[in-house]
Parts: structure tokens; C-alpha cells; sequence
């Protein structure tokens, strides 16, 4: 992105309702639409033909892309556009062209006030979707066309390949990783990789917790963890008990044990 010191903040072709609400930084590019009850926050910069729906929260220095479709009413047919319902984004994501990213539903006003939230410093390529009710995390990669269903959870640094399609209620584990065109119909622990249709376990990300400075003798418990989970041939019953001892000298047995435990889909399992 690269901008003029004499391009003007908001290009004269954008249309802005008098009650959105951005900081005087923002800068919004030719014919984008910018809705009632939008918020955006310093630094951040609107691309050319973007359309932003209220209402929705978003942080500072975001960047969304031409063509992008965020904070619409959701394609679930209980929606109504008077649901007082919304989209909140955190700061420094990378929203790339054809996105599109729903609001929430009353479906879960109680347990998350009807939101489809984003967290912070994420890249979603072109392309991809998020639907209502979504939660997605920090550091995550979407590859292009990487698609979420209704009420999906995807945990920090979570990297889904392109064309990765996630079924409704599924979460993904923070670290772990999709590769193209996984289909993901159950949870998907922290720290494991998956492939295929249905998607099926293949591995641990190890690669990216090198990347991510993880110690050897980390991935080593991760990889225990992992083996036990989908490798010893024991009953979910059993795995749970040994990995709770696990977990007793391992952070990350822990996180893997509590994602588990939390769960209200079965396990992607091969």
C-alpha cells in the first residue's frame, strides 16, 4: 500500500454516513461505503469500492482491500437488520480484496452479544469468508479462499490453507495448521496439521513452532501429546487420564488437554 501525501484522507467519491465515527488519520479510498454506527480507529486505511456495515468496531492501523464486504447482515436466514448485532475488529489486520466478514446473530447475543469478532494482526486473503457468530484470534494466516462457517473458532496463530472450508461449531487449536482444500468438520486440538477431505490429522506443526522459537524439548512434549491423542490406538476415555498426567509437567499438554475437555464436537480424527 503506498500513499500520496497529496492524495486528500477521504477521497470525495466515498459515501460516509454522518454517524460513522473515524479518526481523523483514516484515510478512505475512491467509491467505498462507509455505514451508520462504523467506528475505525487511528492509522487504519479503507481501499477504493469497500463496503463497511454497521454496526462494527474497527481498531487501528487495519488495512482492507478493494472490493471487500464486512459488518453485512449474515446469510442466516434468522437474521434481521435491526438485530442489534456486529462486527468488532482488533488492530493491525490485513484484509485483503473479496473478503467478506458477517455479523453476528441473536443466536448467541447471551454468550457473545451477537458478535463476529476478529482479533488483531491477522492476514486474510483475498477472497476468504468469515460468517456470523465467528471468533477468530491473533496472528492467524488465511489463505486465499479459506472459508468459515456459522459459530467457527479459530485460536491464535492458527494457519488455514487456501480453499480450507470449516464446518459450523468446529474451533481450531491455537498453532495448528490446514492444508489446501481441507474440509474440517470436528475440532482440531492446538499444534496439529491436518489434510484431506474430511480433514484428517497427518502430524504436529513443527515447522511453525521452529519458526515461532518453540524449544525442542517443547515440540518434543507436543509431539508425546499429539502421538498419544491419535496414535496410541487408546479410547478417548484413556487419553484423557494419561494426558492429564501429562499435563501436570507440560503447558502445553495442558492447552492441548483443556481444548479437548472444552470441546462440543468430536475430534477430527483419522
Amino acid at each position: 500500500m503506498s500513499i500520496s501525501s497529496t492524495e486528500p484522507k477521504l477521497h470525495p467519491t466515498a459515501i460516509i454516513s454522518p454517524k460513522a465515527q473515524l479518526h481523523e488519520s483514516v484515510r478512505v479510498g475512491p467509491y467505498s461505503v462507509i455505514g451508520e454506527g462504523v467506528t475505525i480507529g487511528e492509522g487504519s486505511w479503507i481501499g477504493p469500492h469497500v463496503v463497511l456495515s454497521g454496526p462494527m468496531t474497527i481498531g487501528r492501523d487495519n488495512q482492507i482491500f478493494q472490493f471487500a464486504s464486512i459488518g453485512e447482515i449474515s446469510q442466516d436466514k434468522t437474521a434481521r437488520q435491526d438485530d442489534p448485532t456486529s462486527v468488532v475488529i482488533g488492530d493491525g489486520n490485513i484484509i485483503r480484496e473479496y473478503v467478506s466478514i458477517q455479523r453476528g446473530t441473536m443466536k448467541e447475543f447471551d454468550t457473545k452479544r451477537g458478535e463476529t469478532r476478529v482479533g488483531s494482526r491477522n492476514l486474510i486473503m483475498n477472497y476468504c469468508h468469515i460468517a456470523h457468530d465467528c471468533v477468530i484470534g491473533s496472528d492467524t494466516i488465511f489463505a486465499n479462499n479459506a472459508s468459515l462457517a456459522g459459530h467457527v473458532e479459530i485460536q491464535d496463530w492458527v494457519i488455514l490453507g487456501g480453499y480450507t472450508l470449516v464446518y459450523q461449531f468446529c474451533r481450531i487449536g491455537a498453532h495448528a495448521f490446514t492444508a489446501f482444500s481441507a474440509g474440517v468438520a470436528g475440532d482440531i486440538p492446538p499444534y496439529v496439521m491436518v489434510q484431506g477431505n474430511p480433514a484428517e490429522p497427518r502430524t504436529i506443526n513443527k515447522e511453525g513452532l521452529r519458526r515461532r522459537n518453540f524449544a525442542p524439548e517443547a515440540i518434543a512434549e507436543i509431539d508425546a501429546a499429539y502421538k498419544l491423542i491419535y496414535r496410541s490406538g487408546k479410547v478417548m476415555a484413556d487419553v484423557k487420564t494419561e494426558l492429564a498426567e501429562m499435563a501436570k509437567t507440560s503447558s502445553h499438554a495442558r492447552l492441548m488437554l483443556d481444548f479437548i475437555l472444552s470441546g462440543k464436537r468430536p475430534l477430527a480424527r483419522g
